[in-house]
């Protein structure tokens, strides 16, 4: 029988894929345009983050500190894939259960190759759908791998908690499927 939480995820995983492809500036949601995007250090990633919400969201906004882990499987090139890991952190300066406005991001991704990519998010949203927080935030490559890239991070994240837990302690993590990419 399927219960709330497997029709969450599956609601998470359907607004992800379309928002991914919905987002996708024309002539990129195929490949990248004329230079399929890798030909110019463009990267996609897929995987798994883990976010902390210090202090936890509640019903109230709030100032939060914003901290994300995230594991990865990047494809680099036409055929070629590196395992990395992200970390972000940032400031929400009014966050609460049903949003979290966050306040420049910064996410630095070390890639297995030993290179690594830092990227400053600029622009974030932050819908809330049943349990589960859909974050899309946009920005840049300033240092690294994809130095001056635009990068675009969706992440589809369930809190594994109650809902009724933003009328108590509040939420304090959450966890999901991410799609990093950076490129034109």
């Amino acid at each position: 029988m399927f219960g709330g939480r497997r029709a969450a995820v599956a609601l998470s995983s359907l607004v992800l894929v379309g928002s991914t492809v919905v987002w996708a500036p024309a002539g990129e949601a195929h490949g990248g345009g004329a230079h399929g995007g890798a030909d110019r250090g463009g990267v996609v990633c897929t995987g798994t983050s883990h976010g902390t919400h210090e202090p936890p969201l509640t019903l109230v906004p709030h100032r939060t500190r914003i901290h994300v882990k995230a594991d990865y499987t990047c494809t680099v090139a036409p055929g070629r894939t590196l395992q990395a890991k992200g970390s972000l952190k940032g400031v929400a300066p009014a966050a609460f259960c049903l949003g979290q406005p966050t306040s420049h991001p910064t996410e630095v991704v070390r890639y297995a190759d030993g290179t690594r990519s830092v990227i400053a998010y600029d622009h974030g949203t932050t819908l809330r759908v049943a349990d589960v927080l859909v974050t899309r935030v946009t920005g840049r490559v300033t240092e690294g791998r994809g130095k001056g890239l635009p990068a675009r991070r969706t992440t589809d994240a369930l809190s594994g908690q109650l809902p009724t837990e933003c009328l108590a302690s509040g939420l304090r993590e959450v966890s999901g499927s991410t799609v990093l990419e950076t490129g034109p």
